[in-house]
């Protein structure tokens, strides 16, 4: 007797291991793997040109780990799948849950379609320690400050699932006559950029497993503060990893858990699984709090005197602001589609702050940029950094440029790399070399203006002209 076909729709869960939906599926028959690029349901939320680089090379992976047996479609699932299923004459279709709100949407339309005609759907948690629904406070509401979250919410419910194997014996199904090649999807950019950022990584499962256990090998020990330097090797690096689901957060939970077991250093491990939790704290108010992505959580910001000014809101984009450690962030990005986390705040703030811009260019400069661009942690990144998130940063708290780089990046490492310009600049003016003496920027080979710009805000009097415009809100602390 013939097995059933199950399709296992594979979205941001690219991986063999730790699949929950791929291995019920493995279990209940032979599979059909499935890819579908859905731009036709994402509206603006459609996956940006950074991560659309990432993505090619992410499926290119995942297709050499099945085989070359990757059905790889375009266009709106809710019309593409019933017809493969009644193509291929499927029982089931499976996958794990995402948690946009567009794609919520989506998903229960194609549930019921297919119910309705009697196909089996399962649908399983394969991207969050803790589903969105599970973690709420005694009354039911969810969440909007991050340490009772995670202390009282979290870490006082179940724990995460243990990973699961990769399926031993799977039966897959190829369908070559409905699949296109990954190639056709275009996802590349027209131009170099995309493989100016690949340049920097390894991606695909197996290299989101070397760097995992790197992390947790290299990285640990000394995390609770080396993080915060980003010329350091105390980052994970793996966010993009989790996003693309080329890694589970229960692997890198249970690594970390298992290293500290091993070897200690408590501190450093807590605060990275804390790290994870913020993950799931940005997953929780997108899910609860659907329209975070473009309303500002705390409605008393919609009144916010934002400025308009294009040609700073360039500057920033471009890294050329006059402020290094602000143009090495800036530019870290564009020339990886990552950037550091201290420096996403710096950068985040002086844009927000100092220029005056509302977060949505920010965020939507990240969103085109990043190949970690995630719906809810660059929304709730966003709209903390601005003040009218969840747990948001205080209205005062303004990172000074200068001061950020000097304690962060004191040798100037990371800063000269991106900015090679002020390469050969001592130190002492690195971070403000406006105040260098004449005879050291023409010793450094740089005309101020020319070789490098001169700030295009002065720190201080932006500073008070933002305390000034959250004074006329009402924008209490």
């Amino acid at each position: 007797m013939a097995s059933s076909i199950i399709i296992h729709w594979f979205r941001q869960d690219l991986r063999l291991a730790d699949n929950p939906s791929l291995v019920a599926a493995a279990q209940a028959g032979d599979v059909l793997p499935l890819f579908i690029l859905d731009d036709d349901n994402a509206g603006d939320h459609k996956t940006g040109a950074a991560g659309r680089s990432w993505l090619h090379h992410a499926l290119n992976a995942l297709n050499m780990s099945l085989d070359g047996k990757l059905c790889v479609m375009r266009g709106d699932p809710v019309d593409i799948i019933p017809k493969l299923v009644a193509k291929v004459g499927a029982s089931g279709v499976f996958w794990n849950r995402c948690y946009e709100p567009w794609r919520i949407a989506r998903d229960k339309m194609l549930k019921t379609n297919l119910t309705n005609n009697n196909i089996q759907v399962e649908s399983f948690n394969g991207s969050l320690l803790w589903e969105p629904w599970t973690v709420l406070k005694g009354d039911g509401t969810p969440y909007r400050v991050f340490t009772p979250f995670y202390r009282r919410g979290c870490l006082n419910a179940a724990p995460p699932r243990l990973p699961l194997a990769r399926p031993d014996a799977m039966q897959l199904v190829a369908d070559p006559e409905s699949s296109m090649s990954i190639d056709a999807l275009n996802l590349l950019p027209d131009h170099d950029w995309g493989a100016k950022m690949a340049s920097h990584w390894q991606i695909g499962e197996a290299a989101a497993m070397t760097r995992l256990h790197d992390f947790v090998e290299g990285g640990l020990n000394g995390y609770k503060d080396g993080r915060n330097f980003p010329a350091r090797p105390h980052t994970s690096r793996l966010s993009a990893h989790l996003h693309w689901g080329e890694i589970s957060p229960n692997m890198a939970w249970y690594a970390a858990i298992e290293k500290r077991d091993q070897a200690g250093f408590d501190n450093d491990i807590d605060v990275f699984l804390s790290e994870l939790g913020w993950r799931e704290f940005s997953h929780s108010l997108l899910y609860h709090f659907p329209h975070l992505p473009r309303q500002n959580l705390q409605p008393k910001f919609d009144s916010f005197p934002w400025q308009s000014d294009d040609n700073a809101l360039r500057a920033w984009q471009q890294g050329k602001t006059g402020y290094p450690i602000i143009d090495a962030g800036m530019r870290e990005l564009w020339e990886t589609g990552y950037m550091h986390n201290r420096v996403r705040m710096i950068v985040g703030s002086f844009l927000v702050k100092n220029l005056l811009l509302h977060w949505h260019h920010g965020e939507a400069w990240f969103w085109d940029c990043l190949v970690d661009a995630d719906l809810a942690n660059n929304s709730a990144g966003w709209q903390w950094i601005a003040g009218c998130g969840a747990d948001a940063a205080p209205y005062f708290r303004v990172f000074n440029p200068i001061t950020q780089g000097t304690k962060f990046d004191a040798d100037g490492s990371y800063t000269r790399r991106f900015v090679p310009e002020l390469a050969t600049l001592p130190n002492k003016y690195l971070f403000s070399p406006w105040e260098a003496p004449a005879l050291e920027l023409q010793a450094a080979g740089i005309t101020l203006g020319k070789d490098y710009p001169n700030p295009i805000v002065d720190v201080k009097r932006s500073r008070e002209a933002a305390l000034a415009a959250f004074a006329t809100t009402r924008v209490e602390p």
